[in-house]
């Protein structure tokens, strides 16, 4: 029955009006229509809410759904009077099959109806004009579409959603606020056809790059977990990228690592690792670099003989796919020398070389440094390091402009200088004027592994004679046992001038710089070295600078 331009409800109304007239006279399957009956109740209470929205005569998804009702009604017309009949035509168990068809397609009706009523798009369209509302607008309707319709008309609002959001990250921002993730996850729990569950994986990754997107989609727990697995496992290469890149998000909370790791995930990212695209590898490696931060899943890890799969991907895979190799690595060593071990005897160093020498730029370089500086810990690899060169390496980056590498070199150089004749080679091939210079850097951080890398440094005399050269050594060092310096350690600043208190020059510059000062309020809190080099100085007041007086 065509609907009419003017009142588009009557057909369907005249039509749901008619069956329920219909169904008191039924003879078969009386449960059945009498369930649907009451469906039917439900849909003329509906139908008369959203004939009160003033887009509801002509929005398309009103008007779909009208369409798709009435030709559910109409066949449910043509049945009913079939059920009237003591003698079914096409047998009892067909009848009751279609039966059960339209009852399932009133089902659908009735939520569809629901979605549109609570949605909001056939309310009055904003009246700004501006492009926020344009694109809130947009998302609503795409939203709803998700909900309702048939599966083709599902499978074209993913796609529109996926062009709306590759557009700008705003618009991602909007379709979140206005509630697309729970939409997506049921979307992804449903059902629905594989190639929906892809294109909807997709569109999930894409609000996972979005920093306010993750929160959102860690909330909504084990079901999009346990939906994103399932496709890391089964799904097709694409796929199985786009639902690697979501997991990047996941992953990094303690009870989605746990989940994964208990789930068989780390198999499965491992497969990839080993026989994935290379964007892909790249994606698997970044969500098991954020896992192997937790020391719950190391043991899956070990069980399932990653070390072998990482050291691999570390030597042959792109550059983002061998930095999150590293970077994995890194996170599993913590304090294992065993596992250090195996590392450098399954050909850790000759990758990391390789990728040292190879990256194309410097701020990829600090899961390398990471990992030198973990690896360095073990006296038997540090030699192996030294000899292979990575004193020359790890110096070249003291002065670069990344705050990260410089950090993590300074406490590589901490661990390298491991014997006296490490410690001359690292001042000799100009490691400490860079460490003073970071002395005086912003980051508290990057000052105290400074101080801590040079007051190993010093120890010898030769870094000695070089550390005076700077000018600003002494007083950069004094200036960090300021007490009002928080979370910085003292004790390695101390321990840098405790090293060149013997000097009467250097002396004077600590007492002029302030250091007896700083040091009286350090020896109250009781920071080791303090009193030791306090007693030093004030041994110098008297012997040396009123001598001279």
């Amino acid at each position: 029955m065509k609907i009419s331009e003017n009142d588009p409800l009557n057909p369907a109304n005249h039509l749901l009006e008619a069956l329920l007239d219909t169904i008191p006279h039924v003879h078969n399957f009386k449960g059945k229509w009498s369930l649907i009956g009451t469906k039917l109740t439900d849909l003329k209470s509906q139908l008369a809410d959203l004939a009160d929205f003033p887009l509801f005569p002509t929005h398309p998804l009103s008007l779909d759904l009208l369409h798709s009702l009435s030709d559910t009604l109409s066949a449910a017309l043509s049945l009913s009077t079939t059920c009237q009949s003591p003698t079914l035509p096409e047998g009892k168990l067909r009848t009751q099959n279609d039966v059960d068809s339209v009852s399932a397609r009133l089902d659908r009706h009735v939520s569809d109806a629901e979605v549109l009523i609570k949605s909001g798009v056939l309310q009055n369209a904003a009246v700004s004009g501006s492009k926020r509302e344009s694109v809130r607008a947009e998302a609503r309707n795409l939203i709803t579409r998700l909900q309702i319709g048939t599966a083709e008309s599902k499978n074209a609002a993913v796609d529109s959603l996926l062009g709306l959001l590759q557009e700008d990250d705003k618009n991602v921002l909007i379709a979140v606020a206005q509630g697309v993730v729970p939409v997506l996850v049921r979307l992804l729990d449903s059902s629905s056809s594989s190639e929906i569950k892809e294109k909807t994986v997709t569109v999930i990754a894409r609000v996972s790059t979005v920093d306010s997107g993750k929160h959102v989609l860690i909330a909504e727990g084990l079901i999009l977990l346990n939906n994103l697995l399932r496709v890391v496992e089964s799904g097709n290469g694409f796929a199985k990228q786009n639902a690697c890149i979501a997991l990047q998000a996941l992953s990094i909370s303690r009870d989605n690592a746990r989940a994964i790791g208990t789930r068989g995930g780390i198999s499965s990212l491992l497969s990839i690792c080993q026989a994935g695209t290379p964007s892909s590898q790249a994606s698997a490696a970044a969500v098991l670099r954020n896992l192997a931060a937790f020391a719950q899943t190391r043991d899956n890890f070990l069980e399932e003989n990653a070390v072998a799969v990482l050291l691999s991907l570390a030597a042959s895979g792109t550059t983002a796919a061998q930095e999150n190799a590293i970077g994995c690595l890194c996170n599993l060593l913590s304090d294992f020398n065993d596992l250090k071990l195996l590392i450098a005897r399954e050909g850790g160093i000759r990758s990391l070389i390789s990728f040292w020498d190879s990256v194309p730029n410097v701020s990829s370089l600090e899961v390398a440094v990471d990992l030198l500086k973990n690896l360095s810990s073990c006296p038997q690899i540090a030699e192996v390091l030294v000899s292979e060169g990575f004193i020359n390496r790890i110096v070249s980056v003291l002065s670069c402009g990344v705050l990260g590498v410089r950090i993590s070199a300074a406490k590589a150089v901490y661990e390298l200088g491991f014997t006296a004749k490490t410690r001359k080679e690292l001042g000799e091939c100009g490691a400490i004027p860079p460490l003073v210079r970071m002395m005086e850097g912003k980051a508290v951080e990057e000052r105290e592994s400074a101080a801590k890398a040079l007051s190993m440094l010093v120890v010898c005399a030769s870094n000695q004679r070089i550390f005076r050269k700077e000018e600003r050594g002494i007083i950069s060092a004094v200036q960090l046992l300021d007490p009002m310096t928080k979370k910085l350690d003292k004790k390695y600043p101390a321990s840098v001038l405790a090293s060149l208190v013997h000097s009467k020059k250097c002396r004077k510059q600590m007492i002029t710089a302030g250091a007896c000062g700083h040091l009286q309020k350090l020896v109250e809190m009781e920071v080791e070295g303090a009193k030791k080099l306090s007693e030093s100085l004030g041994r110098g007041k008297i012997w040396g600078v009123f001598a001279r007086s």
